[in-house]
């Protein structure tokens, strides 16, 4: 216990919070706890970050991931190791295949074999948004010494919350420390992994993309840049719901989706079954949307417009 109270302090002693003038004038704020950080906007919480890892069973504990998550009004959207998938837990990016050549490492969807050693993290609160860094180094039990194989350089940025939206940039990148260190997603036909969330999933869940209202599969889907998923739910007439888009930087721009209508993730899905080699530095980019109506009241071609600008390819 001794030593954990010693890395939770260690932690936070590098977290750092810009002090200008900015800062005093930003509608965000930062809350650390021992367990993570708080992020909220004009008294109301955004999203919390888990630093330290949380235990899901006696066997299963993860990290580096935003749960809860709150829509605009105030309710939480996301679901944090639901009976049906333990290892779910809110929006998170993880992976099945984890390999140096051709050993395995372990699995960093289960976190088998896997840790996350959140090393570093580094908030700014600006007038116009907040901006959440995060360094992780993946370790793996199947190496020496403990030994990192991946840096993550994890980047969340919290734009100003519009009249009915407010926008969530993730940026990913991971950097292969080893030479040969391969991901891939589930080795089945699904070959699901890469960037998820875990969202509450009604009854009257409407998924609808760029194309057109979906109809989940078992298997992957091509469908465009961009998936909504909307619904009533807080139980009541009122809709709401939360869009996922792909910035055209990333790999496999426009990426599959693996979509489920209960019981599961919805997942934007990178790099597939097949492993990807990490021979140089890979950068994800995806947008969560969360906003009230459905679809139907977002022009999301506008917003994904916007969101291609952000970011030369």
């Amino acid at each position: 216990m001794k030593n954990r109270n010693f890395v939770i302090i260690s932690l936070f002693s590098l977290i750092l919070i810009s002090c200008g003038s900015a800062e005093k004038k930003s509608p965000f704020a930062i809350k650390k706890t021992a367990e993570g950080i708080e992020l909220s906007e004009g008294g109301n919480t955004v999203f919390f970050y888990q630093c330290v890892p949380k235990q899901a069973s006696e066997k299963m504990s993860f990290n580096n991931y935003l749960h809860p998550v709150y829509n605009l009004k105030g309710e939480i959207i996301t679901e944090e190791f639901p009976p049906d998938h333990l290892h779910h837990r809110g929006i998170f990016w993880a992976w099945h295949q984890v390999y140096l050549d051709n050993q395995r490492l372990g699995d960093s969807w289960m976190m088998e074999n896997i840790s996350n050693d959140v090393s570093h993290v580094e908030t700014r609160l600006n007038k116009n948004n907040a901006q959440l860094n995060a360094r992780v180094l993946w370790k793996s039990s199947e190496l020496k010494e403990g030994k990192p194989f991946i840096e993550e350089e994890t980047s969340i940025i919290v734009h100003s919350k519009e009249t009915n939206l407010r926008k969530i940039d993730f940026e990913i990148v991971l950097k292969p420390l080893v030479q040969g260190i391969q991901i891939g997603g589930s080795d089945d036909e699904k070959g699901y992994g890469g960037f998820c969330v875990r969202i509450k999933m009604p009854e009257d869940l409407i998924f609808m993309s760029e194309t057109g209202q979906v109809t989940p599969q078992n298997l992957q889907i091509v469908a465009g840049s961009w998936m909504d998923f909307s619904a009533s739910f807080d139980n009541g007439d009122e809709k709401s719901g939360l869009a996922l888009l792909c910035h055209q930087s990333t790999p496999n721009y426009p990426a599959p989706w693996i979509l489920r209508q209960e019981a599961s993730m919805q997942n934007v899905v990178f790099p597939g079954r097949e492993r990807v080699k990490l021979d140089k530095t890979v950068v994800l980019r995806y947008r969560v949307i969360i906003h009230n109506g459905d679809a139907g009241s977002l022009n999301l071609t506008e917003l994904k417009s916007e969101y291609e600008k952000m970011y030369r390819r």
